[in-house]
């Protein structure tokens, strides 16, 4: 293969790895042995305030997540009503899906967030 006439490459070389063309027959790179296989769940949580409400919101890491709404430091919601618990947690398989659950919950009364809660912790 020649040099393109605008920059000097291979023709059809990548820009991130100029000059290496991988043909068809080439193995497979391998994946990084430190990142897992499957990509980390995501998860939608409930929180109970410190004035008694409801506070939903999703995160990769509910712990950390929590502690940030502690500190005063996640949603504007939680700086306003510090949460007291976490009151439950349910496991998504990505971000889209987590967040399309959480919007769902947020939009339901009272009642049906306690039916949310219990039906997570009987499962």
């Amino acid at each position: 293969m020649g040099a393109c006439a605008f920059g000097g490459r291979q023709r059809g070389a990548s820009l991130l790895h100029p000059g290496r063309i991988l043909a068809a027959s080439d193995p497979a790179p391998v994946d990084n042995p430190g990142m897992p296989a499957e990509p980390a769940p995501w998860y939608v949580y409930l929180l109970e305030c410190r004035n008694g409400s409801y506070y939903a919101g999703i995160s990769n890491d509910v712990a950390a997540r929590f502690q940030a709404h502690v500190d005063g430091k996640g949603a504007k919601y939680t700086r306003a009503n510090p949460p007291v618990k976490l009151l439950a947690m349910r496991a998504y398989p990505d971000r889209a899906t987590a967040s399309k659950a959480e919007w769902q919950l947020k939009r339901q009364p009272r009642a049906r967030k306690l039916a949310w809660l219990h039906a997570v912790e009987s499962a």
